[in-house]
């Protein structure tokens, strides 16, 4: 789209999911460097390399990991609002394109039988980003969804590189 369009029309999109588990681990599975490292990234289990998890508002994340082909991927932002077990919301652009910063949300309600996660990623530079990132957010959820089924996320069954509270 041509600069200078209101944000509301850049590309977004949203996602949600119905986890069999109170919204105090889906909470964790995104906020606990150990856990994000579990499932983070399309493609296969543990691809994270660094998890950096300032989690509070005007915190900074870190996050890299890689693909299938070898190729590494950094993403990096600032957490804009934080409200335990119910909202996070982050900037996020990639190392390769630090100009090109999107928004993601994600909203956690207690649901029958579990929790409820919108995720809303939103303010895309244009279509084709949006697309690209919809296949890689589809692979990631996939695996925090079998592993918030199993519990294996939660467990803590690898120590990956990571710092919590910007403490590395």
């Amino acid at each position: 789209m041509a600069e200078g369009n209101p944000i509301e029309e850049k590309a977004s999109l949203a996602i949600t999911r119905h986890y069999p588990v109170a919204p105090e681990k889906v909470w964790r599975a995104w906020t606990d460097p150990q856990a994000l490292s579990r499932w983070f990234g399309p493609g296969e289990m543990d691809t994270v390399t660094r998890a950096e998890l300032d989690v509070r508002v005007g915190g900074r994340y870190r996050i890299a990991f890689r693909m299938a082909d070898g190729q590494e991927h950094d993403v990096s932002g600032e957490y804009q609002e934080v409200v335990a077990n119910r909202r996070l919301r982050f900037t996020w652009a990639w190392k390769t394109t630090p100009e090109r910063v999107s928004l993601v949300t994600i909203e956690l309600k207690p649901a029958a039988q579990g929790c409820e996660m919108n995720f809303r990623h939103e303010r895309f530079f244009d279509q084709q980003a949006r697309d690209a990132h919809e296949q890689g957010w589809i692979g990631a959820l996939a695996k925090l969804d079998s592993l918030l089924r199993t519990g294996s996320a939660l467990q803590g069954q690898r120590s990956p590189p990571a710092c919590a509270g910007g403490d590395c």
